[in-house]
């Protein structure tokens, strides 16, 4: 199976209606944990209507037991990775929502632990695009973007395709064990207790400006 798996065609046909969120925890020592969150519940009657078909778009459309057997050969390899534990995925195929969660030692071994499972789950080799740092953290600063190989999945909509964009959206949040000093995107919200940055923005959006969602994020020193 490609790089677009089944849930990939199932996002493009159904974007509109997506919802998609990644929470990202960074502890002082550099651990942390990713969660990440895709929910098509408000589309669930045509999702079920396109896996009701042989084929989407010229592509086989497999069945939900062949899209849970992909999803579990992810979890497995992936929590084989050096520095990944504690690989979590919740299936839900009555309202099709997934949630999927991952600790990592650091953020070095998340973003090679992912592209690694990736390219082994997809049977396709991600090139330049594996190599892409997207998450760098010093201990005070963190500067996080959205992965080569999701950018390149958002500019491949064609252009009778980006009015179904703009319902769309994607929300990301960074935690951390102490207060944030500032950050840079004004699309950020802080938290009550100043420890948390969201941001949201439409899938069309992304589409449009792939660096919306970048921000750089700076804590107040830690006590010595």
């Amino acid at each position: 199976m490609k790089k677009i798996t089944i849930l990939f065609i199932l996002f493009l046909s159904l974007v509109s209606c997506i919802e998609i969120s990644d929470d990202l925890t960074m502890h002082n020592d550099g651990s942390g944990t990713l969660r990440y969150k895709v929910n098509l519940s408000a589309s669930k009657v045509k999702v079920n209507s396109v896996l009701a078909l042989d084929s989407l778009d010229g592509k086989k459309v497999p069945s939900i037991q062949d899209i849970s057997a992909k999803v579990g050969e992810f979890a497995r390899i992936l929590d084989a990775q050096s520095g990944i534990s504690n690989v979590l995925i919740e299936e839900n195929y009555t309202d099709f929502i997934l949630k999927f969660s991952c600790d990592f030692t650091s953020i070095m071994a998340l973003q090679s632990g992912l592209a690694n499972a990736i390219e082994a789950v997809s049977k396709e080799k991600l090139g330049s695009e594996a190599d892409e740092i997207w998450i760098t953290w010093d201990g005070n600063k963190l500067k996080r973007s959205i992965p080569a190989f999701a950018r390149a999945k958002v500019k491949a909509f064609k252009s009778n395709e980006l009015d179904l964009l703009k319902e769309g959206t994607y929300t990301t949040i960074t935690r951390f064990d102490r207060p944030i000093d500032r950050f840079e995107n004004t699309l950020g919200t802080l938290s009550k207790n100043k420890q948390a940055v969201m941001m949201k923005a439409s899938a069309f959006s992304i589409k449009e400006n792939q660096d919306l969602l970048e921000n750089t994020i700076y804590l107040i020193s830690a006590k010595n």
